[in-house]
């Protein structure tokens, strides 16, 4: 080796004057012409030109610091070396596409300096005179290695003794590090693996430099288009493979290098003051590392330096101490739940600023002692690397933007129609407009009325602890949960590195309160953050098209595709927050199945709210990884919430209503001592003081009002029943119907299904009008009616001003206005569509629209009849009976009904309608009624499709391939196109196949009903088991886990088991709700093909083609 380097350097400066024809042109910092140092032309050569790669064979390529460092601390008098001249002014800044000096051995390697002075490290050097000899090989690996190993680990071991807790879950980082293929929870339950010792950690720390380095390559690899910061980040990761393999005992300086590029590269990574002292750091642990080398050559002390020297190497161990644990505390805080950042920079926890500064002053010490102790060369060499690591800053600082915005420009460029069209189907709503209308509604979000909680210990316990992967809030009704995790939400956005995504389950609203929606809101959210993530949804939607999110088994398929989300790299510390379980009315237990056992099986973590429920508490009691956080356990917080909000509230109320200080002071007065720590309860007070007319009655008013929301419920509807003359009856019929309905109303809806007199309905200002003197029991958004609370919603659901005889009555008179307003609107193309061949795509909203006032009668007016009173429905009207109500829309209407359900999106509950109706009728002597509802619902069943795609061709193909004999076909015969002039001859009944299900992939080996015949199941060669719903050929569930054939398939005798036996010679129990195999039986050894389920057992007794008995 010395014998090379003594070669290298001899002819390095042999040819410095030779110059290449094709380099002496090139500029910025690649090379440039010089001439021979003997020549009258002698020039200086700037210390930043660089040899170009390939120019030079390596052997003639100039020695790099180590090397020099080498030699020039061992001196041998057997070469001769002409210095050139060296500039005295400081050297010209770095070109923008030099990096390193000395480059990674890739790279072109830049000539270092010479400086004039004739001593330098250990030899004495004259212009034109004989150099001493160069060092034994000995030398060379001795001197700087020994000295790296022992500054280093001597500056780590002094950490671990003085920063012993950070240490130590640092160690903990690369223990899984070196494990980094196992499973995350290994790598979490990982021990500290890290040797204790300088002799038996350095190996370990070698290999986490190697893996380090790998993993940056591939990084490198996909991430094309940032040159820059590649180029930047190729050129340390050269210097770091130099140094490990120069002195490999000394690689624990380098791990957090490696480690802290991986972090650079993450487009979603850590607050940005860190990320900048990270890129500082990094641009210049060259410098660092050459201190050793040019600054502390121990071969050149002598008793007048040895103080000088001894200070300088304190000094210079101080700032590796502090350099190592500004990366040590980076890597452990990137490696902890992203939570944690937000408020440990708020609060300065970490200080990055303040370390970054304390690691710059210590350099200065150091500099400052080296002006000293070292020679011109060795200072002029140290600040061109210090010049090269300021250029490596500014495009190592750049590299998280830059790969953020191509991140950006790749998923863009990467989405195609079908992920628009997907994200379309997928979209029912917008839970950030959910949020902002929730904000709008409830007066804004008031900070000082959630941040108490940012500082509360169970917030911060759920925070920082990795394990604990569920908060829980819990309180009754009133008490700010919704508003809290608002507040929650807009804290845990404002930090970039934060994957977030919620719902807000509202009752009053059908879109919002099933478990279903909920998890299409979530999923929707992330993938507007991150579209790429559109590929999980796609892997099931390209099958299935947008039925996928309409079928029954939507919600199993959701499960599938969120379960497989959330395992995403991008998403491994996601926060995903869902507000009012207790709002969630549709499929609630099995969302809260699902949240605890997402909560366990992935590193997602979990915001929820509810009320106190019980059946909710027995869900999240079984999650052992959770916080709970009570309201009522937490008065004081709530109570100085409570406050801020009244303060706010007065002071806008005295502001719009000009009370003076006096009037001011004895409403906050009042609302403080009654409010109870219930936000409702203020925010519905502070509606009613709106509407005082004059300052005077405001005192008057507050003094009535009652302490607590039910009183207060109480009175509003007292003043409702003292309104002159008719309003309350008006107001009566308006609450009883928003609150009977299934979904809130809009305006035009409301006006007739309230039973409002018809100069009433004709304007929406007059429906606002009855609605403003309905207390503040109602609200009012983009001409939706909204019941104001769920708590609200309770208290009118059982009024009995409202509901004299029960909801029964009500649900009856909203049927009936319902089938009225049908009657009266409902006619052929009532979108003037023309074309039968139009598809339900191309056709554009109407404004305005023909079917808005009965949109709501046309999906649920069979539920409301259904729910109705049963001697209701034979008092008013027989409205069951043959010639009644029903009866006759259905010969006059029905066509005209599938075409508006066809427009509505709504064909599948025109089925249900149809089936419930059947039901209805069921008991009671309606023949001719009875026959039509038969003839109909074998008629939707048929067509559904076809009309479904395009609305017009219920009067085309509907008819003309329905039988001869069809009552829908006969009643509608006028209906019939008449540009068909050979119309086919169809058979003269329905035939006996009542509907054909596909959806398997293969044959058909085995089908078998439920015993309560609600359910089909069906056993395929595909080696998948399908749940289909008996009654409208929708396919519930779709059951995979076999390797072979399902040749069997079997209820239990209370249909909530299936087993299904197959070739791969097992048995499956499978949960009928959920599509959950809860239990695999082997034993077999051929295909099973025969089994029976006991009655009231849950466990098959299976028998194979030889009979032999499984349990």
């Amino acid at each position: 080796m010395a014998s090379k380097l003594r070669y290298r350097l001899k002819n390095v400066f042999k040819l410095r004057g030779k110059t290449d024809p094709e380099t002496s042109k090139q500029r910025d910092g690649v090379i440039g012409s010089s001439t021979d140092s003997t020549g009258p032309r002698q020039a200086s050569r700037s210390p930043h030109a660089q040899t170009k790669i390939g120019h030079f064979p390596p052997e003639l390529a100039a020695p790099s610091a180590a090397e020099l460092a080498s030699l020039t601390a061992n001196p041998a008098p057997s070469i001769e070396v002409p210095f050139p001249t060296v500039p005295t002014h400081q050297p010209a800044p770095l070109e923008p596409d030099t990096f390193s000096t000395p480059p990674p051995p890739e790279q072109s390697e830049i000539v270092a300096p010479l400086p004039r002075d004739r001593r330098h490290d250990g030899f004495d050097v004259k212009e034109g005179q004989p150099t001493p000899s160069l060092p034994t090989s000995s030398g060379l690996e001795t001197s700087s290695q020994k000295l790296q190993k022992r500054l280093w680990n001597q500056a780590y071991d002094e950490l671990k003794v003085s920063e012993v807790k950070i240490v130590e879950v640092y160690e903990n980082v690369l223990s899984g590090e070196l494990h980094r293929n196992d499973s995350t929870a290994a790598m979490e339950t990982k021990e500290n693996e890290i040797g204790q010792t300088q002799e038996t950690r350095w190996c370990q720390m070698k290999q986490l430099v190697q893996v380090g380095l790998e993993r940056t390559q591939r990084q490198a690899a996909i991430k094309q288009g940032i040159e820059d910061g590649l180029k930047a980040i190729s050129a340390v990761r050269g210097i770091v493979d130099k140094a490990v393999q120069a002195a490999p005992e000394a690689a624990l300086a380098w791990v957090g290098v490696c480690l802290g590029l991986e972090i650079l590269s993450n487009p979603i990574t850590e607050a940005s003051i860190n990320r900048q002292g990270i890129a500082y750091v990094i641009s210049r642990m060259e410098w660092y590392w050459n201190l050793v080398c040019l600054l502390l050559d121990e071969s050149r002390v002598n008793e007048l330096s040895v103080g000088l020297r001894d200070e300088l190497e304190k000094h210079v161990i101080q700032l590796y101490k502090k350099l190592l644990l500004y990366q040590i505390k980076s890597i452990c805080l990137y490696h902890r739940h992203q939570l944690a950042v937000l408020l440990r920079d708020m609060v300065k926890l970490d200080d990055w600023d303040g370390q970054l500064k304390e690691i710059k002053d210590a350099e200065n010490v150091v500099v400052r002692d080296s002006e000293q102790y070292n020679t011109e060369q060795a200072k002029l060499y140290l600040w061109d690397l210090a010049a090269t690591a300021h250029s490596q800053e500014m495009k190592l600082q750049g590299i998280h933007s830059a790969i953020q915005d191509q991140t950006r420009l790749q998923e863009k460029r990467h989405r195609n129609d079908k992920d628009e069209q997907c994200l379309k189907d997928l979209y029912e709503t917008d839970p950030g407009y959910d949020k902002k209308r929730i904000q709008d509604t409830k007066g804004g979000l008031l900070r000082d009325s959630y941040r108490w909680i940012l500082d509360h210990a169970d917030f911060q316990r759920f925070r920082d602890d990795p394990q604990s992967r569920l908060l829980w809030i819990k309180g009754g009704p009133g008490k700010g949960k919704t508003m809290l995790l608002c507040g929650i939400i807009d804290e845990l956005g404002k930090e970039s590195a934060n994957q977030l995504s919620y719902f807000f389950c509202q009752a009053t609203e059908a879109q919002l309160s099933n478990a279903t929606a909920v998890l299409r809101g979530l999923i929707y959210l992330l993938i507007v953050q991150q579209p790429s993530l559109v590929s999980y949804v796609r892997a099931k939607y390209d099958l299935a098209g947008g039925k996928l999110f309409a079928s029954i088994n939507v919600w199993v398929s959701l499960t599938e595709i969120f379960t497989d989300m959330l395992k995403d790299p991008a998403l491994e510390d996601v926060v995903l927050v869902v507000d009012a379980l207790d709002e969630c009315r549709t499929n609630l237990p099995q969302l809260l199945d699902f949240i605890a056992q997402a909560s366990s099986s992935s590193r997602a973590k979990w915001i929820v709210s509810s009320r106190n429920w019980p059946n909710i508490e027995d869900k999240l009691d079984k999650t052992t990884q959770k916080v709970r956080l009570c309201l009522e356990l937490n008065e004081d917080s709530i109570s100085g919430a409570v406050r801020s909000y009244i303060r706010y509230q007065v002071n806008q109320l005295a502001y719009d209503k000009a009370y003076d200080d006096e009037t001011r002071n004895a409403v906050e007065q009042h609302l403080t001592s009654n409010a109870n720590n219930t936000f409702l309860w203020v925010a519905l007070i502070c509606q009613e003081l709106r509407k005082v007319s004059e300052t005077w009655d405001v005192l008057d008013v507050i003094k009535e009002v009652p302490a607590g929301l039910e009183d207060l419920y109480d009175r509003m509807m007292q003043q409702i029943q003292r309104l002159g003359r008719r309003n309350p009856e008006l107001c009566r019929s308006v609450l009883s119907t928003v609150t009977t309905a299934y979904r809130p109303l809009h305006l035009e809806e409301l006006g007739h299904l309230s039973g409002l007199p018809s100069n009433i309905q004709r304007t929406s200002d007059h429906i606002s009008k009855i609605i403003s003197m309905c207390g503040s029991f109602l609200t009012i958004r983009d001409k939706v009616v909204y019941i104001i609370h769920q708590s609200a919603m309770d208290f009118l659901s059982s009024n009995t001003y409202l509901f004299p005889s029960g909801m029964r009555d009500q649900h009856h008179a909203i049927f009936s206005r319902s089938l009225d307003a049908m009657s009266r609107t409902l006619r052929r193309d009532i979108y003037g569509l023309r074309a039968p061949g139009l598809t339900i795509d191309q056709v554009s909203q109407f404004d305005p629209d023909p079917l808005a006032s009965i949109r709501y009668s046309c999906i649920y007016w069979v539920d409301h009849l259904s729910d109705s009173d049963p001697t209701q429905r034979m008092r008013h009207d027989k409205v069951l009976q043959d010639g009644g109500a029903v009866h006759a829309f259905l010969k006059k209407k029905y066509l005209y009904w599938l075409e508006a359900l066809s427009l509505l999106h709504s064909m599948s509950g025109g089925v249900m309608a149809m089936q419930k109706l059947e039901a209805l009728v069921g008991n009671i002597e309606t023949q001719q009624l009875t026959e039509l509802l038969q003839d109909a619902r074998r008629f939707i069943l048929s067509h559904k499709q076809a009309v479904e795609i395009a609305p017009l061709q219920v009067y085309a193909s509907a008819l003309v391939f329905s039988p001869a004999s069809s009552l829908v076909r006969k009643l509608s015969e006028k209906e019939e196109p008449d540009w068909i002039i050979s119309k086919p001859n169809m058979e003269a009944v329905w035939n006996a196949c009542l509907q054909t299900l596909e959806g398997h992939d293969d044959w058909v080996k085995s089908v078998a009903f439920s015993a309560d015949s609600q359910r089909l199941a069906s056993g395929s060669d595909d080696k998948t088991v399908k749940i289909w719903d008996a009654a409208t050929g929708a396919c519930v569930q779709t059951l995979n886990g076999h390797d072979s054939s399902v040749r069997s398939v079997a209820f239990s005798a209370d249909s909530q088991w299936l087993a299904s036996g197959s070739g791969d010679k097992s048995v499956k129990i499978w949960d009928v709700a959920t599509g959950a195999c809860v239990q695999r039986l082997d034993g077999h050894n051929r295909s099973v093909s025969y089994r029976h389920l006991h009655p009231g057992t849950r466990g098959p007794q299976s028998f194979s083609k030889l009979g032999c008995l499984l349990s």
